[in-house]
């Protein structure tokens, strides 16, 4: 390992361990080590936390039946449980099955930014953006777009409106968005895409179609990394690979975006695309021990 990128992790994984600590004194000062049993346990809570934390990958949507034998709840409480999910925008039902909706995602975004992981992981995109002079962002998935959570942009501008944190762009036509797409089940883009059909057409090179398209994602499924060539905007190429958490599921996304003059297709696979795997997976590490080898692979 250089020095420099020795440098970078240290000064990473030195407030990475300080907000650790932080979070681990508060939770011993209240009582954080006990399961259940202390008289501030709110039961409520831990089952409705039990309802959401039943949709997955492999149950994205469900009956209520389904959801009282997945928890172990009675139906009578799980079907109240559901129900409020659904008032407060956090589930949605269709007359037969549930299925959490995008403000669920909030739950997750509140974790990522109270651990200031994006800020944690600058160094990393700052060291790439010198190595290859474009710029570098991590984007989120929020419902059919993507989110951009921290950018490190060049002088030099490849889009025609300005990219920052809180752009969101659709995740069907953006590198970053087929990676995160890439990360949910068939099913789940399936739903996705339905519900922004017709998908525009950006460019005459935009993929519109929606089994193509499906086509397109599986194989980002497979190698563990998407390009995107002027879909979006013409002149505009990226390259993405993702930032997985301990258990190698998809956070988000990490990717180059360059001018398609400046970076033909194959020097941008052959000599960016290992540098930004490395990034990832320096990135990914922060999230949890073991997970940079995942981000890397592909």
């Amino acid at each position: 390992m250089r020095a420099a990128d020795r440098d970078v992790r240290r000064s990473a994984m030195t407030a990475a361990g300080t907000k650790q600590n932080d979070a681990l004194r508060s939770e011993r000062g209240n009582g954080g080590s006990e399961k259940g049993t202390g008289s501030d346990f709110v039961r409520a809570l831990a089952k409705g936390l039990s309802v959401i934390e039943a949709f997955d990958a492999g149950s994205p949507s469900m009956t209520l039946s389904a959801v009282a034998k997945k928890t172990g709840l009675s139906r009578g409480t799980a079907r109240r449980l559901l129900l409020t999910l659904v008032e407060l925008g956090y589930a949605g039902f269709d007359g037969k099955h549930f299925g959490l909706q995008a403000r669920a995602l909030n739950l997750g975004f509140a974790y990522l930014h109270s651990r200031n992981l994006w800020q944690l992981g600058q160094p990393y995109m700052v060291q790439l953006v010198e190595r290859v002079h474009e710029s570098c962002s991590i984007a989120v998935l929020d419902g059919s777009e993507i989110v951009y959570v921290a950018r490190v942009p060049t002088a030099a501008r490849i889009m025609s409106i300005n990219l920052g944190i809180g752009t969101r762009l659709p995740a069907f036509a953006t590198s970053m968005g087929r990676v995160l797409l890439a990360g949910l089940s068939a099913e789940a883009v399936s739903q996705l895409l339905e519900q922004v059909s017709p998908l525009s057409k950006y460019t005459h090179k935009t993929i519109t179609d929606p089994t193509a398209l499906l086509r397109e994602i599986e194989v980002v499924r497979r190698q563990g990394w998407a390009l995107v060539d002027q879909e979006l905007e013409m002149g505009l190429r990226s390259i993405a690979t993702p930032i997985v958490d301990g258990s190698a599921r998809v956070l988000a996304a990490l990717n180059i975006g360059t001018h398609a003059s400046r970076w033909p297709i194959q020097k941008l696979t052959q000599e960016v695309l290992p540098l930004l795997k490395q990034t990832a997976a320096s990135i990914s590490t922060l999230l949890g021990p073991g997970v940079g080898r995942q981000a890397g692979k592909g």
